[in-house]
């Protein structure tokens, strides 16, 4: 396993058309390795397809495609072609024709190309006067945390950060590393309640969080890297662009031996 490694966050802002997204996606792949020669890159909640003018419903769910469609079978391709993993949002289709909804779902994909895993958000934004749920099914269970060349990833996505029981479920299965693919929605106090509920997850679970957002009108940006302490070590703004951080499995090893915190846990003393 590698010990230190680089990630590339593809801070994007997402069109409504997948063929659109996709070929913005080659172009980021491109030029990250081009500039860094990440072992894995990521991209943002829904990249595949996100309206930000709000058309009529049927319009945005058209969109939804299966995991073999050619969305994914492209983000395949370029994970193949370049040599590193890639994790982006899409729209899912789901699998009962009478459900019209879709799955907001992200795709884990290895360096050969192989999907290795898939996670359905379960946790949908209804809140701040936005009903998510309209048009997305929730999935029903949890990431479950993979082992990679570059630690054991966990995995949430966006409003999701709000309930630490999920960040938990990912530490308690072993994760250093935990992945967040976000669509974080401009708001008062939207950009502190982001970077704050970030902190709390990478320090009260010792690990690297690594929250990827997607920008444009909607959206805040922001794509940022903290480590175990909940120190930022890679910051983005508020446009496109690519951001590199280098994650060090050996930090997560000083700061668990320093701050114990999650082995000195006493379950048989919480309730929910």
């Amino acid at each position: 396993m590698k010990r230190q490694s680089t990630f590339v966050l593809a801070q994007l802002a997402s069109d409504g058309d997948p063929t659109v997204n996709f070929e913005k996606a080659k172009r980021a792949v491109a030029e990250a390795n081009e500039k860094y020669k990440p072992d894995l890159m990521v991209f943002p909640e829904c990249f595949m397809s996100y309206f930000s003018d709000h058309p009529p419903r049927e319009v945005s769910l058209a969109t939804a495609q299966h995991l073999d469609g050619a969305f994914v079978t492209g983000m395949r391709e370029l994970a193949r072609q370049y040599g590193h993993w890639i994790i982006f949002g899409m729209n899912e289709a789901v699998e009962d024709p009478e459900d019209d909804r879709n799955y907001n779902t992200i795709v884990v994909v290895d360096d050969s190309g192989e999907i290795v895993s898939c996670y359905r958000k379960t946790h949908l934004y209804d809140a701040f006067g936005y009903k998510e749920s309209d048009n997305m099914k929730p999935g029903d269970k949890f990431f479950e945390p993979i082992d990679t060349p570059f630690g054991r990833i966990g995995l949430f996505v966006c409003y999701e950060v709000r309930f630490p029981e999920v960040a938990r479920y990912q530490r308690s299965r072993g994760a250093d590393i935990i992945i967040m693919p976000t669509a974080w929605v401009r708001g008062d106090l939207k950009s502190q309640h982001f970077n704050t509920l970030i902190a709390a997850r990478a320090i009260e679970n010792t690990v690297y969080m690594v929250a990827c957002d997607n920008c444009g009108p909607m959206f805040i940006g922001e794509s940022v890297v903290m480590d175990p302490m909940g120190v930022t070590i890679a910051a983005a703004g508020e446009e496109e662009g690519l951001m590199c951080a280098h994650i060090d499995l050996d930090r997560v090893e000083r700061v668990r031996a320093k701050l114990p915190a999650y082995k000195d846990r006493r379950p048989e003393l919480y309730t929910i």
